[in-house]
This record gives structure tokens, sequence and C-alpha cells, in this order.
């Protein structure tokens, strides 16, 4: 069975384009997924501590046969692949490649490593914003419709363009 999965995909550390655009590739390598759609890169503010790069964000739309658990543990090897390190304890710290899972389907999972829809999804509008472009239809279970998460005045002003 196919399910529709939304990503946020994100880089403030590097070649932040090229390291996206190389992670949704390897995203679309990966057995069973297939890319079927990528917003606009968007230029925004670093969440976490102060000091870090301004970071290049996107969203994307995945076809999958593989379950949440499983797509998320693809999604983690292709950080660590990129030089991503979870395991250094900072949060929001500065990353080479970050992918998050937001929504998978119509699921709603609370399961120890795995929180769909993603638990910060209604606060990031650098996330909202991408995710209106590409599937403003969509259902977050338990929020509603992502356009009306995202009305264009509230998400896209503290964006730096298309970048």
């Amino acid at each position: 069975m196919t399910h529709t999965a939304a990503i946020g995909i994100g880089s403030n550390l590097g070649p932040r384009h090229a390291t996206i655009h190389a992670g949704l590739r390897a995203l679309g390598d990966a057995r069973g997924v297939r890319v079927s759609r990528v917003s606009p890169v968007v230029e925004t503010e670093p969440v976490g501590p102060p000091g870090q790069g301004l970071a290049l964000n996107a969203c994307a739309l995945l076809e999958t046969t593989l379950e949440p658990r499983t797509l998320l543990e693809v999604m983690l090897e292709i950080e660590r692949s990129f030089g991503r390190d979870r395991s250094a304890g900072e949060r929001w710290g500065p990353r080479t490649l970050d992918l998050d899972l937001l929504v998978y389907d119509d699921r709603v999972i609370e399961e120890p490593g795995l929180v769909v829809p993603h638990p910060e999804l209604a606060n990031r509008t650098f996330v909202l914003g991408p995710l209106a472009w590409i599937a403003p239809g969509l259902i977050v279970p338990g929020l509603g419709c992502v356009r009306k998460l995202a009305p264009d005045a509230g998400c896209r002003s503290e964006f730096r363009g298309n970048a």
C-alpha cells in the first residue's frame, strides 16, 4: 500500500543548497520512497541557540510503501550520511541536514522517538509556508488544513525570498 508523507528538510551548515538537494536525491533513491513534490527553498532565522547561520528550509511530499517508523529510520540514516550527529545532546544546534517527518497520511502516532504529526508543526512558519506551497489542502490531524495554518501574510513575511 502506498502512503503519503510530508517532510521538512533544512540545513544551516556547509553548502546548504547542495546539501538539501542531495538529501532529497538520497530520499528519492531509498527503496520504497518517491519524492513527488518539493517546495521552494526559503532562508530563515535558525531555531536554537544564537550564533548559528541562517537556515535554508523546504518541504517535500513523499509517496512511500514504508511504515512511519521505517521511513523515519531511513531519514535518520540519510542525516547521518551527511554528518548529522544527533547524539551530541545539543537540541536545535547547527546541522548539515535536518529531515523531519511532519505528517504521515491521516495518522496520529505517539511512540518513543516518533510523534506524528510533528509536535512543533503548528509553531514553525518556516515549515508551514513551504508546506502550504505544495499541499495547501493537506489536513494535519488535530490541527486542520495547512492553508488555514499558514495564511500568506502570517507565514511568508519572515522569509528572505526564494533562497
